[in-house]
């Protein structure tokens, strides 16, 4: 008997150390331990250690029972040198096994733990290796992630261990299980070429304390002393309880609610701090079990270390939308079923922090993304009409009656859960509540178990009788208008819409036309030819008339269409190059003043004669890179902003649409539809040929899709959370008021959240968007959308319930805003920042940076945030400088953008390349075709046929060796004979080729019907068109003297790794 070894080896929680046959080799696990490992090689010689090779607790063979208690039988164990063994651990569990959260401990019964004892500094650090008896080393390979399992206490016979240095063992809160089993099985699970000793048997530990699993995180010793004995069980199934970690206890009451009884409580929150305090060195993932960490851990090796056989960066394992395009956040509407579907509203993260600390360390946007009127197919907005008994709503904060309201005495009042005021309830709404609380009538309430609803408003909520849609077409018939065809084409398209338009029989409609002088159309029902009236007084402006300018669509229809026929032949022959814009804009706030509507502008010739006269100020290379480059990118006249104020405050929506062959200036005819809730649409160098299906598509969509009319919209939440900033197009009518005088399903709105307390004392913040409008069929109604977002303590769940679509959609329009104050490269360095600050805050929060010097760490949730955010410093809006886009396309594409839905601008970032010819050939399979591909150079093949589409244009890449056959079948021409291949006539032959590309290229277009993709045919090697339409837009590569996406990643990293 040896006393000393065995009581060292009955130490309770110490695991012996195996020995495997021999060393295998690893691959690299992307989750790196946060601990070191000490060991010496048996002749004292370092080895080379490489931060890439996962460090895993090696768990012994050996059993071991409470310290101090009589052991079943003894046994021997060679220890060399029980110096460097760590002093046993003192140990008394607690009794029953009591949760954390809800026992009391003493900080002073925990010691503080006895570091290891290290080798010199003057020699490196070695792995930790045992020797056989010949002197060959033996290396324990990692040992590999099991799930937790019950081992029952085994029985072993002795035998004899080499002697080998203990691993570090971590500190745990009591209560957690051990993932690697404290007792072995009589058969050991790796073999050795050496006998081994295995201890005696030992009863089973009480209060048994957990041990992380194999490559999370490295044990150290410690003495530990706790105040009562315990005995743990665990199941099978679970491998770390939610009970073993303490979270915020729930005091929900009963929600009125189908689909589950309240919101699920966050079992998970974090750990307090006092018990971070206890365990300081393990640093668990705040927020959720330890589990946690290993499935939302994510790293990506980026240098090579010397010695090592690790390549570097491998650019094909950076992360990529490839498979799971258009991801939305589920998971928040599963744990709170009864929140309005997520395509309506979207937060940044789904999870409020705390506190104004906690929020300070996110370093990213906290804000929501709003989209209204989203069209979902899955899903009806159920209507509601409480009939003269008056809509319910909470008198303190006008907050609309919800799921989430809590019904009492016995159904006579409810609760707000917004400001927690309780409400009487109306005598025509009352109803009795059950057993569990709930109405009676619930399943024939869908205002009480749908998140999205919509309310038809009484009376009160109108401050003139409904208003009919109307349409007022103001279109510029200069000579370059004539030129291009664009008057033609708009006659036609108008024409062609006019069955379709909303509100029949209300529908109002009235034209004006203009070059230097303004010309109005009487079309007055009892007509048959329109009258036209032509006004050339530019400074006193007086309507003609005024009573038959605008006309019911229904009855002066053939008058509206004789109009509409003679149009383009009136004006075939003008000569005129003027535009008398700004006046023009004055006679049509004139003729809409009365009733408002949508104004719908279709200009070619920049403005130049009366008010609004415009310079040609275009692009000036001397301006770029210095403090007044800004001046570009914003308006040059504050005319056209007052009157946007102006056509605001009379319901008046403005649609741009600019179809110049020059320089227009889109930065200050832009804000007509920034401040009106309209939109813009841009066709440089417009050619009636090349873009009249587009300009037909849109148009008719512009027309016919449903709008809301002369509508506003305010976004309630509760205490403590308040709205900072609004970005979108609207007009501010008061603090949180946004005046919308037509909004439809393709625009979308962004805010900014900021704490009003330091300190929140919620569990849960409630947001409800409340957008009151005029349908169509002239009903006043008010659409609400509702959401629950839980309230977290650690920065750990927020980074956990990130929405990385609404992180870029609201980053995307404070740098474009940014841009209108800054210089480009000012606005994307701040992208950049805020990525490199939110990664090495994840970082710090893990502390693990010491161990990480080679890799990228980043959560699961975000981990496309660093690609979008390089996508979006390459988009038209902010890359570059002078020559990489024109003035008039980085300012329509700003536009754009400050509207698009997040899906839509996803597309727009990175756009979808896929090969085509895998469809009609067999040499490649058609479903490996049409799989998504990394938007780079490298993915192209001169053998294929490739396209390319972010939602706005598709792009057609013809390989040089792409066969013969196929580009005839396609064109049903030699290609070589046409130098200019835009104008080759593209899918006109009637064959089996045609008819599958045909069907692909409409797919794409279905899949969004906002926009109409124009298609452009670049054949490899045809420059500058080739880099102009695709290669410049292939964001993974180095263009616009950005970098490429590999060397985007070592940058961020590289500064993430800074003080």
């Amino acid at each position: 008997m040896q006393p000393a070894a065995d009581k060292i080896g009955n130490t309770p929680g110490r695991p012996t150390s195996f020995i495997p046959a021999t060393p295998t080799p690893q691959n690299p696990s992307p989750f790196i331990s946060s601990g070191p490992v000490v060991g010496f090689h048996a002749s004292g010689t370092s080895q080379p250690h490489s931060p890439f090779i996962p460090t895993s607790p090696i768990v012994g063979s050996g059993t071991s029972s409470v310290y101090g208690a009589p052991s079943l039988s003894s046994g021997s164990m060679a220890v060399p040198d029980s110096s460097r063994m760590p002093p046993p651990i003192r140990f008394s569990g607690m009794a029953n096994n009591p949760s954390l959260g809800n026992t009391k401990q003493d900080t002073s019964t925990f010691l503080p733990p006895q570091a290891p004892r290290f080798p010199s500094t003057a020699h490196s650090v070695p792995p930790l290796i045992s020797t056989t008896q010949a002197g060959q080393p033996i290396m324990p390979p990692p040992v590999p992630f099991r799930p937790p399992q019950i081992v029952p206490p085994l029985t072993a016979t002795p035998q004899t261990v080499s002697p080998v240095m203990p691993p570090p063992m971590p500190i745990h809160p009591p209560g957690q299980m051990s993932s690697m089993p404290m007792s072995q099985p009589s058969q050991p699970p790796l073999q050795s070429s050496l006998p081994a000793t295995r201890a005696p048997p030992q009863p089973p530990l009480q209060g048994e304390y957990g041990v992380l699993p194999g490559g999370s995180v490295p044990q150290s010793p410690v003495n530990m002393r706790f105040s009562a004995p315990s005995s743990v069980s665990q199941l099978p199934s679970q491998a770390y309880p939610a009970t073993h970690i303490p979270g915020v206890q729930s005091h929900f009451p009963i929600y009125q609610g189908s689909l589950a009884t309240q919101p699920p409580s966050m079992g998970s929150v974090g750990f307090t701090s006092r018990e971070q305090m206890q365990y300081p060195s393990v640093a668990p993932p705040l927020g959720s079990s330890l589990q946690g960490l290993v499935e939302e851990f994510q790293s990506i090796s980026l240098a090579s270390t010397p010695g090592s056989l690790d390549p570097g960066l491998d650019a094909r394992s950076l992360p990529r939308p490839l498979d799971n395009y258009y991801e939305e956040p589920i998971s928040i509407r599963e744990k709170y079923p009864l929140n309005c579907h997520p395509r309506y509203l979207r937060l940044t993260t789904h999870a409020i922090p705390s506190s104004q600390s906690l929020l300070a360390r996110w370093h990213l946007p906290l804000g929501i993304v709003v989209h209204p009127l989203a069209e979902l197919s899955e899903e009806v907005v159920p209507i509601v009409n409480f009939g003269s008994a008056g809509i319910v709503r909470c008198r303190r904060c006008r907050t609309y009656i919800n799921p989430y309201v809590t019904f009492t005495d016995a159904g006579r009042k409810w609760r707000c859960n917004v400001c927690a005021l309780i409400n009487d309830v109306p005598g025509e709404y009352f109803c009795a509540l059950d057993a569990n609380g709930r109405r009676c009538d619930l399943e024939q309430r869908p205002e009480l178990t749908k998140g999205s609803i919509e309310f038809v408003a009484p009376t009160e909520y109108m401050v003139r009788p409904p208003m009919p849609p109307l349409y007022f077409f103001l279109i510029d018939v200069s000579v370059s208008s004539v030129r291009n065809g664009l008057l033609e084409a708009v006659a036609q398209t108008i024409k062609s819409c006019l069955d379709d338009l909303l509100g029949f029989p209300r529908t109002q409609i009235g034209f004006l036309t203009f070059d230097s002088t303004l010309h109005f159309y009487n079309l007055k029902a009892s007509l048959l030819q329109p009258q036209m009236m032509v006004v050339s007084d530019l400074e006193d402006i007086f309507l003609p008339l005024p009573d038959d300018l605008l006309v019911n669509l229904s009855d002066s229809r053939h008058v509206v269409d004789a109009l509409l026929d003679s149009l383009p032949s009136m004006f075939q022959d003008n000569a005129n190059l003027e535009s008398a814009f700004g006046p023009a804009l004055k006679a049509s706030f004139q003729v809409m003043s009365q009733l408002g509507g949508k104004l719908l502008v279709f200009q070619s010739t920049l403005p130049s004669v009366g008010v609004g006269r415009l310079r040609l100020r275009g692009d000036d290379l001397r301006v770029y890179g210095t403090d007044k480059e800004h001046n570009l990118r914003i308006p040059e006249d504050p005319f056209y902003k007052q009157m946007a104020a102006e056509f605001t405050k009379n319901q008046i929506a403005v649609d741009i649409f600019s179809l110049s062959e020059k320089y227009s200036d889109i930065a200050t005819l832009g804000t007509l539809a920034k401040y009106t809730g309209g939109q813009v649409y841009y066709y440089p160098s417009f050619k009636a040929e090349v873009f009249q299906e587009k300009l037909r598509h849109e148009l008719t969509r512009d027309l016919t899709r449903e709008t809301a009319w002369e509508a506003v919209m305010r976004i309630r939440c509760s205490k403590g959370v308040r709205f900072t900033t609004y970005h979108g197009h609207f007009m501010l009518r008061s603090a949180d008021l946004l005046a919308l005088p037509a909004v439809d399903s393709d625009k979308a709105f962004a805010m900014q959240l900021s704490l009003e307390e330091t300190l929140l004392t919620t569990q849960v913040v409630y947001f409800q968007v409340a957008l009151l409008y005029t349908s169509s069929s002239g009903e006043r109604r008010i659409r609400a959308h509702t959401t629950a977002v839980p309230v977290v303590p650690d920065l750990a769940e927020m980074y956990r319930q990130a929405d990385n679509g609404a992180i870029i959609s609201l980053l995307s329009r404070l740098a474009i805003e940014n841009s209108l104050s800054n210089k480009l490269d000012d606005a994307r360095q701040i992208i950049q920042l805020k990525i490199v600050k939110s990664l090495k805050e994840y970082r710090n929060l893990y502390a693990v940076q010491h161990r990480l010097s080679g890799r990228l760490i980043f959560p699961e949730s975000l981990k496309l945030l660093p690609l979008y955010a390089l996508c979006l410093c390459k988009s038209a809006a902010l890359r570059g400088g002078f020559a990489d886009a024109s003035l008039d396309e980085r300012c329509a594409a700003g536009y754009s953008m400050m509207i698009l839905p997040i899906r839509r601008l996803l597309k727009l970032l990175y756009p979808t390349l896929t090969r085509a010819d895998g469809l009609f050939t067999k040499a490649n399979d058609a479903e490996e075709s049409l799989k998504l591909l990394p938007l780079t150079a490298g993915s192209l093949d001169s053998r294929g046929l490739f396209s390319f589409d972010d939602g706005f244009s598709i792009v057609i890449w013809i390989g040089q060796m792409l066969p013969t056959d196929t580009i005839y079948k396609m064109f049903g021409v030699d290609l070589l004979m046409f130098p200019d291949i835009s104008k080759v006539p593209f899918c006109d032959q009637d064959n089996e080729v045609t008819r599958k590309i045909k069907k692909l290229l409409q797919a794409s277009r279905n899949e969004d019907p906002s926009y109409y993709q124009l298609i452009h045919l670049v054949r490899q090697g045809e420059q500058p068109r080739e880099s102009i339409l695709l290669l410049s837009r292939l964001v993974e590569d180095q263009v616009a003297g950005a970098s490429n996406y590999s060397d985007w990643i070592l940058q961020i990293h590289r500064q993430s790794q800074g003080p």
